[in-house]
């Protein structure tokens, strides 16, 4: 996505939150990832050496960024399983799940869900207000709200998930957004969830469970988000990502700008 791979905005914006432990759940053919954030000396130096020490710091800054392990799914059976998938390595902790294809742009979502998370003791979920008519789309939250908190209208309490629901059946415009702090309570969820269409567990399901059980909040975090795994989705963060680039933003507006639309 313009300047760097899409996973990376994912991995700054965990950096930004404080999470020093990084879990990629990755499949068949994913290798590059693991390339990408490993250490890389002969190219610091070649970049060094050609007269390029930005971009061998950019590299290196990469390669020391944080604590990374990593799992394979081995078939694709839904988010849920691939949460699931990870539940050796994050052990009996809560924790946080990013979806690489979407990316946010404002205050680092995911700390505001840990904040949520370490006030409360109760899961958190990220949710923007959507059109009506585009909630076929996404997952939506049932909510009620909150009571008196630190957050006000930002925070909800969840009752149910409907996964894309009608829109003249549609409980709220609240959409999950890919952007998760939850109780090790989950993994117990995804073991009782059952198998879907395709055999894939949905995370969803396992999240209404929680709710019922343990309680799970709603969080209207602040920002924008892109759903890169949209074609639409990822031409419109490349354009508007693309034009807040310090380095080339102004030539690209202007080069919009001569467009005849």
């Amino acid at each position: 996505m313009v300047d760097k791979p899409l996973i990376q905005y994912a991995v700054e914006e965990c950096v930004a939150s404080g999470i020093e432990h990084i879990i990629i759940v990755t499949g068949k053919g994913k290798n590059a990832i693991e390339d990408h954030f490993d250490s890389a000396p002969e190219l610091e130096r070649f970049l060094e050496e050609h007269g390029q020490p930005e971009r061998a710091a950019l590299v290196r800054r990469i390669s020391n960024m944080i604590h990374f392990s990593y799992t394979r799914q081995r078939e694709p059976l839904g988010l849920g399983h691939a949460v699931l998938t990870a539940r050796d390595l994050v052990g009996d902790e809560p924790f946080a799940v990013l979806l690489g294809d979407v990316i946010i742009q404002g205050p680092p979502t995911t700390r505001a869900l840990a904040d949520v998370y370490e006030a409360t003791g109760i899961g958190a979920i990220a949710v923007e207000r959507v059109p009506r008519e585009r909630v076929h789309l996404y997952g939506i939250a049932d909510t009620l709200p909150a009571g008196d908190t630190r957050w006000g209208e930002r925070l909800l309490r969840i009752q149910n998930l409907v996964e894309k629901p009608k829109p003249e059946q549609t409980p709220s415009d609240l959409a999950v957004t890919g952007r998760y702090v939850l109780p090790p309570e989950i993994f117990a969820c995804l073991e009782h969830t059952p198998a879907g269409s395709g055999g894939e567990i949905q995370l969803t399901d396992a999240l209404r469970m929680l709710a019922t059980e343990k309680g799970l909040w709603a969080y209207v975090y602040e920002g924008k988000s892109y759903d890169a795994g949209d074609k639409l989705g990822f031409l419109k963060a490349a354009v508007e990502i693309g034009l807040g680039n310090e380095e080339f933003g102004e030539d690209f507006r202007a080069y919009l700008k001569a467009l005849k639309l």
